[in-house]
């Protein structure tokens, strides 16, 4: 197998020592943990059996900081699915909540958050859990903060 050649900046450890102080996400800090260990001459397949890194990750990990410094130690945003409950959804819901039950068929006087889910899958053709209609209210509510 070929001997993996990077080339570190000559102020390398002391950058890292510096991030590790730092950085307060565990990936991170792992990352760079491990990055270290390789910059001051540890072999990849040591470090990464050690601190259970793939040698992949570990190798991609040490040649973007190589070529990139702590920034390559960060991470890339991953795509993700838009949120379900988007800001026009809220406040509909929000303006939902203030009115009266009794008026969108409802036999109570006060609003659940199942019967309010109903209400907006009629209004808007949106279907929320009532779970997520609870996370929408709870973090609307001026008193939870």
């Amino acid at each position: 197998m070929r001997t993996l050649k990077l080339h570190f900046p000559a102020q390398a450890l002391p950058t890292l020592d510096t991030f590790l102080k730092q950085t307060k996400e565990a990936r991170i800090f792992r990352r760079a943990q491990a990055v270290r260990a390789v910059v001051q001459g540890h072999r990849l397949h040591t470090v990464s059996d050690a601190l259970h890194f793939t040698y992949s990750a570990l190798r991609k990990w040490g040649q973007r900081f190589a070529n990139q410094g702590v920034q390559g130690l960060v991470g890339r945003p991953r795509p993700a699915r838009p949120p379900k409950v988007t800001c026009a959804l809220e406040q509909h819901l929000n303006r939902l909540v203030d009115q009266d039950p009794l008026h969108h068929g409802s036999s109570h006087s006060q609003w659940s958050c199942q019967e309010l889910a109903a209400a907006l899958a009629r209004q808007t053709g949106v279907q929320l859990s009532r779970e997520s209609v609870r996370d929408v209210l709870k973090k609307n509510d001026p008193s939870k903060g």
